[in-house]
């Protein structure tokens, strides 16, 4: 079994870091099933399509596609299903409240595990102009030629 503090990365969404300004971000825990779970532990899934949605004093992951599990029969989970995201009552308000400003969105940054736990990061999180991410791509062109003369 794992330490409770050993993190490993299942998925990420790399996407979102190139689309959005990343604000404030928060852990919550995932509502899954077993086949989910297995289908996740193999690095079976996509964030790139997915954000959170508030609703009803509860947060939905919409939109992220985790894998059938090869292993799992009849009993296999919907792929494109709608997840619930646990946050507690005071995160849920902060996060209703941010998103309230115009041109802000909650979207998921990667999946992991905390021990055995499956966990989520999400962020508040700003649309970049294209000037923008031209400039992030300019940035990162600079990085890689100063690595590669190193």
């Amino acid at each position: 079994m794992a330490a409770p503090d050993t993190i490993r990365n299942l998925v990420s969404n790399r996407k979102a870091g190139f689309e959005y300004h990343l604000e404030d971000r928060y852990e919550a825990g995932i509502e899954l099933r077993g086949s989910e779970v297995k289908s996740l532990r193999a690095g079976n899934a996509n964030l790139q399509e997915a954000w959170v949605r508030l609703e009803k004093g509860s947060a939905w992951l919409v939109g992220c596609h985790i894998s059938h599990y090869d292993k799992a029969n009849r009993n296999n989970h919907e792929p494109l299903a709608e997840r619930r995201l646990l946050l507690n009552a005071q995160e849920i308000a902060k996060l209703k409240k941010a998103i309230t400003i115009k041109g802000k969105t909650i979207v998921p940054v990667r999946i992991y595990l905390k021990g055995s736990w499956v966990k989520i990061e999400i962020a508040i999180a700003v649309g970049k102009k294209l000037h923008d991410k031209r400039a992030t791509q300019k940035d990162r062109d600079a990085k890689r030629e100063v690595r590669e003369f190193r």
